[in-house]
């Protein structure tokens, strides 16, 4: 039992050091390719680098730190046959949930106004990357074609087509929200992982102890039939 019991504290473990791994190089990828001067190919990147740029990229690399922090510490709490070690890796493996959770919850939050919070975003936008995203979406201008004005390309060749389309507006905030929802998703399934392998320490924790108190007895009447 004991044996099945800590195969499965080493697999939660090492699913849990899987997690970080996908949450740091997420964080360094995207936090890479946002810094290229390049411009995006279609209006579904342009939308996705922005969505990126209010994401909290450098938590999540500070977060996916901390699993591999905490992942090292859960060596020598395999090693030693103690708990000390098991007992500190159970709390860091906590604190790395809740920052993690704090991480999918920032993102959840994301996606309750995406269209709003869009708004001057889009106006910041130059008139090429709004031809890009009016073409990508079928749109024209971002709540109408005159509010903000649209930019004139293939999709809105003039005042009288373009108000006959409908804006961006929409379009994103349904784009984004499917988006967005799958990363955060995502993380909280990482919250998931962070909560089995505190399940398995517990576990584990609670297999040596037991362990313990049989060997304290084994020895109690090792020494007592010696007399």
């Amino acid at each position: 039992m004991a044996n099945k019991v800590f195969i499965a504290y080493v697999l939660a473990d090492i699913l849990f050091a899987i997690m970080g791994g996908i949450m740091l190089s997420f964080s360094i990828i995207v936090k890479n390719n946002m810094s290229a001067t390049s411009l995006p190919a279609d209006g579904f990147a342009v939308v996705r680098n922005l969505l990126y740029s209010r994401f909290p990229l450098t938590a999540g690399m500070i977060n996916g730190f901390f699993y591999f922090a905490t992942f090292l510490c859960t060596i020598p709490a395999m090693v030693m046959p103690g708990r000390g070690w098991l007992t500190f890796s159970g709390y860091m493996v906590l604190v790395t949930a809740l920052f993690t959770l704090v991480i999918g919850l920032d993102l959840w939050i994301l996606t309750l106004d995406i269209k709003e919070q869009f708004t001057p975003v889009w106006g910041a936008q130059t008139a090429q990357v709004q031809d890009l995203v009016q073409t990508a979406f079928g749109c024209c201008g971002y709540f109408n074609s005159t509010s903000p004005a649209f930019v004139t390309d293939s999709t809105c060749v003039s005042p009288a087509a373009a108000a006959l389309v409908r804006g961006c507006a929409a379009p994103i905030s349904t784009f984004s929200n499917v988006f967005v929802d799958q990363i955060f998703t995502g993380v909280f399934g990482m919250v998931g992982i962070c909560a089995l392998l505190i399940l398995a320490t517990s576990c584990l924790s609670k297999d040596r102890k037991e362990r313990k108190r049989f060997q304290y007895i084994d020895e109690k009447m090792g020494a007592t039939s010696s007399f």
